[in-house]
């Protein structure tokens, strides 16, 4: 089942799989070569993180087929409303269900913020085992100390209606509403992920990079993170955690970086 969907330039495709448990789950793919499954930030989309600023064209320009899961609950996912649905890093256990699906051996995993976040518990808890691994708009706090980042979104979903302009919370109420999200479901999702010990890091010994924003600290340290790995290439880009995603810059860090790795 499949449609196209427009980015920058070439066509993406949209397609769906089903994941471990039945959740229908969105694909889109563009480009040709290596494989590179690319996962998006909390409350957003593939089309909202890669494909709307040119991101994912790039990437595949520089020679590789980019594999953008709409994770559930978000996008074009399905977002069920039964807590059977949500175990524990539930979304680790969908990016394992789509290599599994692909059949892939020899690819490229990463992601910006949750999507990072998802790629680092894959990796570090040897679920999956990418060539190289790029994480973008994560540091330490938001792996270490998440269930504080999730507070934030908990009150946005429980006071939806009466969050007022002015409040801390006023701009990621706005945002989940210009997205659509499913309160219901979003809810039940922040519940399944866990903080991490950073000791794990140790585990992930993949050539890395970490890309974020050179205003960007909501999830904390990226060059403290960087530094817990042990092969990791830091760079900075312009922006905040909001913008650094729509802007050129990130999306040509991550294709200099895949062409200056291409042989490890």
């Amino acid at each position: 089942m499949a449609n196209g969907a427009e980015g920058a330039g070439e066509k993406v495709k949209t397609e769906r799989f089903v994941s471990f448990d039945g959740t229908e789950l969105a694909l889109h793919r563009v480009g040709e070569g290596q494989a590179f499954v690319l996962l998006h930030g909390l409350f957003s989309s593939a089309d909202m993180n890669w494909i709307k600023w040119g991101h994912a064209e790039r990437i595949a320009a520089a020679g590789y087929e980019v594999l953008m899961l709409d994770f559930r609950v978000h996008g074009q996912s399905e977002a069920p409303h039964d807590p059977e649905k949500y175990p524990e890093n539930v979304l680790v256990r969908d990016v394992a269900a789509l290599v599994d699906h692909l059949a892939l051996e020899d690819y490229v995993l990463g992601g910006f913020s949750l999507g990072a976040r998802t790629s680092l518990h894959a990796v570090a808890q040897g679920v999956l085992h990418p060539q190289r691994l790029v994480i973008g708009g994560m540091g330490t706090a938001g792996l270490g100390e998440w269930s504080k980042r999730s507070a934030h979104f908990l009150r946005v979903i429980d006071e939806f209606e009466t969050i007022e302009r002015g409040d801390p919370a006023y701009f990621s109420m706005q945002f989940l509403k210009s997205q659509g999200v499913d309160r219901v479901a979003a809810r039940m999702l922040l519940t399944t992920l866990p903080d991490m010990d950073l000791a794990a890091l140790a585990n992930i010994t993949i050539p890395s990079l970490v890309v974020c924003g050179d205003e960007d600290r909501d999830n904390g340290s990226a060059a403290e993170l960087a530094g817990l790995l042990p092969d990791a290439t830091y760079v900075e880009v312009p922006g905040t955690h909001m913008s650094s995603v729509t802007k050129p810059d990130l999306g040509r860090a991550i294709a200099d970086w895949l062409k200056e790795t291409a042989g490890i």
